[in-house]
Parts: C-alpha cells; structure tokens; sequence
C-alpha cells in the first residue's frame, strides 16, 4: 500500500509544479501522512480517510494565510500617479473622438463622455488602455 501512497505524494506535486497556484499542496502534505501511516495501519479506507481529512483540515487552516502573505501588491508607477491630476485639453475631446490633454507637462490621449473644448481644464478619472479618461473641471 505504501506504494500506491508515495505514487500519491509524487503526482501531486507534479501537479502543484505545474500549476504553482496552490492547488495540492495540502493534500501532498496528508498524503505523506497517509504515506506513512500505511506501514502501521493495514486498513486503506483508514489510510484514504486521514488523507481526505487531514487535506481539508490543512486547506481550511492555513490557504487563507498563506493566501494573504502571497497576494502581489500592486505597484503604483508613474503611469497611475496622474489619476487625480488636472489637466488642460489641447485637442478638443468629443463623445465619439479622442482628443489630447497635458496633464504633469506630458500630453495624452483622452475620452470623455461630454464634449470639452480646447483650453478647458479637466480632473483625470482614470486610466484606459493608453487613454486617460477625464471629466470636465473647473475653470
């Protein structure tokens, strides 16, 4: 039986290599378990049962954890740091046409869902694709 279990233990973490998302590693861990405890326990339903058991004891347990210590943080760049920023609109900005704004001494692409006319200041709202998206401020 102990065979079968570290047939187990080495397909899951092929598994967890391949998918490096977290998928299995508890159950490698209950499957080691499970590995061996087959030198002491005869019984496989015993066997399989510590496996299931202790892979979802440790999923519940610890997943959160590890989780919330392996999420990416978002990096602000220079590319986010204009949203918020006013501007000044160069290139008339319509419902259906870019038009361009300087924003921080550099000009962009910008939408708009009004028209906004040349020389008009505006308040970057966000960001989409490589075209700010802008609203009308004040003046």
């Amino acid at each position: 039986m102990w065979l079968l279990w570290l047939c187990v233990v080495i397909l899951l973490t092929i598994l967890e290599v391949i998918t490096i998302n977290l998928v299995s590693v508890w159950f490698i861990a209950s499957s080691l378990v499970s590995l061996f405890l087959s030198f002491v326990v005869d019984s496989f339903y015993i066997q399989f049962a510590v496996f299931v058991i202790l892979g979802i004891i440790l999923m519940i347990i610890t997943r959160p954890f590890l989780m919330k210590k392996l999420k990416r943080k978002n990096v602000k760049t220079n590319f986010d740091r204009v949203i918020g920023m006013e501007g000044v609109v160069t290139e008339e900005i319509s419902k259906l046409k870019v038009g361009e704004v300087k924003v921080d001494g550099k000009k962009w692409s910008a939408i708009s869902d009004e028209a906004i006319e040349v020389n008009s200041h505006v308040i970057v709202e966000a960001i989409e694709g490589v075209k700010l998206v802008v609203r009308k401020g004040e003046d």
